[in-house]
């Protein structure tokens, strides 16, 4: 996985006169991993919410055809 960093810049202008002192800092390992598990589990949400809803039109609209196709999309959201 690709190193995310913050770059900060400093600047003091009577002292240095013009001159940027750059600082780096990496962001934890704990910040990144609990923000993808965030976004992860949104995304999960979202798209298990979105085909309940179109597998329920589907009931209602009694369209068989789209039924098969989004129940065969929905199989892995039933292992939980």
């Amino acid at each position: 996985m690709k190193k995310q960093k913050i770059n900060y810049v400093l600047r003091r202008s009577p002292v240095f006169r013009d001159k940027t002192i750059y600082a780096k800092r990496e962001l934890s390992f704990g910040l990144q991993l609990a923000s993808r598990l965030i976004l992860d589990e949104l995304s999960y949400q979202f798209n298990k919410t979105r085909l309940d809803a179109e597998i329920n039109d589907a009931i209602e609209m009694e369209d068989r055809d789209r039924f098969d196709r989004l129940s065969k999309e929905y199989v892995p959201y039933t292992w939980e």
